[in-house]
């Protein structure tokens, strides 16, 4: 039984003589159907889910996988009931059994794009990082610009874009420097065998004390960590607050130049590396001449 909308449409058509009347007034009807609820739910409900996400306070890590998975249902809503305007009742029942029969070839076909979609969920949940975060994993560094179900785009400071799948960024470690609100950050110094360890010690913790972004609380703090071939290791330890790659790097710079100046200013040296290269010289078509007496 063809819908009242589709009759219409199939009447009109058969009116004006057109052939296949009843397909093509089908079709209308589908088309037609499908445009306008797909625009009055992208205006209504996606509207209404944006308000409410807005509501509960979700950030955008949260929030675009949110309204991305609500268009998709929109568009599968007003396909089905588009099918039904147009009297296509028939024929989603042999779409399903079709469907149902093509399930386990497809399944097979998509391990990688299932795998990463459920990587995108356990993200999405887990939440190892957030988009604006800077993330290292694999070698690879950089600040995340979107996360969507399938795929996880960084921006390297070199300013690549990466398209990471899911699956990659879940299936090993992931670190994240900013996923709390304070970085401890680790320099060493080396100074030589005959320099004063404490006054240097003093020098890379009042430096540390005078640097606007370096915090009080955890204060600094120096440990002797390495005897080296040349040099005494000094391991100085800061932390700063709201750590972005920009600030880790811009601080820690400021931070050592301002020691190392301290240094030369109070004599203490930062020795040169000894390198001792080993292994027989063979010296070839040599004469060797008699020592005088």
């Amino acid at each position: 039984m063809i819908p009242l909308q589709s009759a219409v449409f199939s009447d009109i058509l058969q009116d004006a003589g057109v052939p296949y009347a009843q397909p093509v007034g089908s079709a209308i009807t589908f088309v037609l159907a499908f445009l306008v609820l797909y625009i009055v739910g992208r205006a209504v409900v996606g509207r209404l889910v944006g308000r409410v996400l807005d509501r509960r306070g979700l950030d955008d890590h949260a929030k675009r996988p949110l309204q991305k998975l609500t268009r998709v249902v929109i568009v599968f809503a007003a396909i089905a009931i588009a099918f039904g305007l147009a009297g296509y009742g028939s024929f989603l029942g042999a779409l399903a059994t079709v469907a149902a029969a093509a399930t386990l070839a497809i399944g097979f076909a998509m391990q990688d794009v299932i795998a990463n979609f459920v990587a995108g969920v356990f993200i999405y949940t887990d939440k190892p990082f957030r988009i604006g975060d800077w993330i290292e994993w694999d070698g690879n560094s950089g600040v995340v610009e979107d996360i969507s179900l399938r795929v996880t785009r960084v921006r390297t400071f070199d300013n690549e874009l990466l398209t990471v799948p899911n699956s990659q960024l879940t299936g090993g470690v992931i670190k994240n420097p900013v996923a709390k609100e304070q970085l401890r950050l680790k320099f060493l110094f080396g100074i030589g065998y005959d320099d004063d360890i404490d006054r240097a010690t003093e020098i890379i913790i009042e430096e540390a004390e005078k640097h606007e972004e370096i915090l009080d609380d955890p204060a600094p703090s120096v440990r002797l960590t390495e005897l080296g071939d040349s040099s005494v290791g000094l391991q100085s330890r800061i932390w700063i607050d709201n750590p972005s790659r920009a600030d880790f790097v811009k601080t820690r710079g400021e931070y050592v130049t301002a020691v190392k100046e301290r240094f030369d200013e109070e004599g203490i040296d930062i020795p040169y590396p000894n390198r001792t290269i080993g292994g027989d010289l063979a010296i070839e078509n040599a004469v060797l001449e008699p020592a005088d007496d």
